[in-house]
């Protein structure tokens, strides 16, 4: 892909809840590495250094890095070790493409490895270029396209998707 990924490091952190219910804040940032275990042995740490007895219950109570992705209180540790992974990988735009897939990672994986058509100032320059291609275009005509309404066309048709990562960044996705 066109663009280099940003560097996203995922942590989590989770809190003792027996600890919250007795008024106290214990709890730890984990760093959500790409190993589940160690992930489960840094959170059964954290509760076995509770200022309460025989702690069990943890939830996450914050997050960090996770380039907008929605981590909830009761997350999968497993499936977060996913995300982590690959967010580490696709960086900031991996984070948008997953949550426009509403965090289905078999979906993004395949938009950012099959789909993508590329970096463009807007979807009528990527629409342009792709016609400017495939299509020789007499000079005559040229000036009569309207590139803004053929990519709006695409658009509504389900035939695109775009993610905004910046003023004119417009990163284009194929559906079909």
């Amino acid at each position: 892909m066109g663009q280099a990924a940003e560097k996203l490091e995922p942590r989590i952190y989770v809190a003792c809840l027996a600890a919250y219910s007795s008024g106290r804040l214990h709890g730890a940032w984990i760093a959500v590495e790409d190993d589940a275990k160690a992930v489960r042995e840094a959170v059964a740490a954290m509760l076995a250094a509770s200022p309460v007895a025989e702690a069990e219950e943890y939830a996450i109570h914050d997050h960090e890095d996770f380039g907008g992705v929605e981590v909830s209180e009761y997350a999968d540790l497993d499936h977060l070790v996913e995300i982590a992974g690959f967010l580490r990988e696709r960086g900031h735009l991996g984070a948008l493409v997953l949550e426009h897939f509403s965090g289905d990672l078999e979906a993004a994986t395949s938009a950012l490895d099959e789909q993508y058509r590329g970096l463009f100032s807007s979807l009528a320059d990527s629409f342009q270029e792709l016609t400017e291609e495939t299509t020789v275009i007499p000079d005559a005509l040229r000036l009569y396209i309207d590139w803004e309404a053929m990519a709006r066309d695409a658009q509504l048709g389900g035939e695109v998707f775009t993610v905004e990562t910046g003023h004119d960044e417009v990163h284009v996705f194929w559906t079909r």
